[in-house]
């Protein structure tokens, strides 16, 4: 499990084939991936992913053919920056919201604008995942937890605060950028819960 408390932005150095999809190399020194072990999870721009190969600076993990289909980590070159947060352990502060890192979809920019200090950015997302959106309620975007400010069919708002801006990948969004979305674990399990009663 995660919080959606961005603890840096690694930089992408390394990108092989692996067995039916390919081998991400990570470098993020500030987290000090020496110290983890391996197999350890990992959520890099939201995906929870294992981490392997470990050093002092970097570590490796492996996408599957699923894991690039479904997420916009198909698309990262070497340079690229994501953002990173280990898993948390028993008692750490939960100060975004619980996190699976499973990623339900990918949500478009649509438009970015700039309000006092802070950014709005809207985003389109896929008819299927809209009903899980609610105002005031928690998403997560490429591993960010945020607070839905609106929303208005297949689109919702987020407020991007200064600090949010600047230390993680949100910064560099832009209209037509597609960004990894988990809707909020409860409106999920509420969801499959009525589906089974017959309620939905």
């Amino acid at each position: 499990m995660f919080t959606g408390i961005i603890q840096t932005a690694g930089t992408v150095t390394g990108i092989e084939p692996a067995d039916q999809g390919v081998r991400l190399r990570i470098r993020c020194p500030e987290l000090q991936p020496g110290r983890w072990q391996a197999g350890d999870s990992v959520a890099v721009a939201g995906c929870c992913l294992t981490a392997l190969a470990l050093d002092e600076e970097s570590f490796s993990a492996d996408l599957s053919a699923e894991t690039l289909a479904r997420t916009s980590l198909g698309g990262l070159g070497v340079g690229d920056q994501v953002n990173l947060e280990p898993a948390m352990a028993l008692g750490d502060r939960l100060g975004g919201h619980l996190v699976s890192g499973h990623v339900d979809g990918l949500a478009e920019v649509v438009a970015v604008r700039p309000v006092g200090d802070s950014h709005v950015v809207r985003f389109r997302v896929p008819e299927a995942l809209a009903r899980f959106i609610a105002e005031k309620g928690s998403v997560t975007l490429d591993g960010v937890s945020l607070t839905v400010n609106s929303v208005a069919a297949d689109e919702f708002e987020v407020n991007l605060i200064p600090h949010t801006w600047q230390v993680t990948t949100l910064g560099a969004l832009q209209p037509g950028v597609r960004v990894n979305l988990e809707i909020d674990l409860l409106a999920r399990y509420l969801d499959r819960l009525l589906q089974q009663r017959g309620l939905t």
